[in-house]
């Protein structure tokens, strides 16, 4: 997975579509970002990039309800980009956007989160980059076209992720504004289809998973580990190639969506038939 998607809903439709009991949304955490990020987070956005701060659902007992809290599903905005507990600085988490689901259980930056921290990422759909296999940049290397992928139905679509909370070193105990709450996406091998455009997809979690997935009280990494793998079902999602305008984090809007017309294509390959496309 390269890095980009949309999240084009408001808050109030994630809550209805994703089952959420508690909107937090009103409750950010600490922000990376040294400038104001632009569409502000909550917001539609239809280029998410790294260290943004988007929608993400999680199972958790409320900030500030006691010791006898009981989780609720709740939304919330963290910052993309697993920054782990014991980070000394929260700079790495622009390395950690993706999590392998092959190694996830493994992985000291993932493992403690894996078993008890997970969450779901709504998405409208997400970006990948595919190489071309016969058209070449003005530097000589394979051309990078963009598609756009998302479910082929209308079934919300639900990415599998993990989070993390690290808090400034010198912040005082109490200041909730000392919070960095980040996390990652969870990736695993393209399926059939989805392969021609890029080798990894992020893992999509149909409604059936999504309590397993979301339930703090799952520890068990065989139980983690079947949620993942059973989590691979071919077929759901469509595809289709978009404008270059994506490459730049700063692009925005329905556009950045929107088919590209094949006469401005240029060796892109079809993703369900293989077939060279352009000239």
């Amino acid at each position: 997975m390269c890095g980009r998607y949309a999240a084009t809903a408001h808050p109030e439709e994630l809550v209805e579509a994703y089952e959420v009991a508690l909107d937090a949304t009103d409750q950010p955490s600490r922000s990376l970002l040294r400038s104001p990020q632009q569409p502000p987070p909550g917001r539609p956005d239809h280029n998410v990039a790294p260290t943004k701060q988007a929608p993400v659902v999680l199972t958790r007992a409320p900030r500030g309800g006691g010791e006898d809290a009981q989780p609720v599903r709740q939304l919330r905005l963290l910052t993309w980009g697993l920054v782990p507990s014991w980070a000394k600085d929260p700079s790495g988490g622009t390395r950690m956007t993706n999590a392998r689901a092959e190694t996830v259980l493994d992985k000291r930056a993932f493992a403690p989160a894996a078993s008890r921290r997970r969450c779901l990422v709504p998405v409208t759909g997400w970006y990948e980059w595919q190489l071309s296999p016969v058209a070449r940049d003005a530097r000589g290397r394979p051309r990078k076209q963009p598609f756009f992928i998302s479910r082929a139905d209308d079934v919300p679509l639900a990415l599998a992720g993990l989070y993390e909370f690290w808090k400034m070193p010198d912040a005082a105990p109490d200041d909730p504004s000392s919070w960095v709450v980040s996390y990652t996406i969870v990736t695993t091998a393209a399926e059939p289809g989805l392969h021609r455009i890029h080798d990894r997809q992020p893992v999509a979690l149909d409604r059936q998973a999504w309590e397993a997935w979301l339930d703090p009280g799952l520890t068990s990494p065989a139980d983690v580990r079947a949620l993942l793998d059973g989590s691979h079902v071919p077929g759901r999602f469509q595809a289709w190639p978009v404008s270059t305008a994506v490459n730049s984090s700063r692009s925005n809007g329905p556009g950045l969506v929107e088919p590209l017309p094949t006469d401005q294509l240029e060796g892109a390959v079809d993703p369900v038939t293989g077939e060279v496309l352009g000239r």
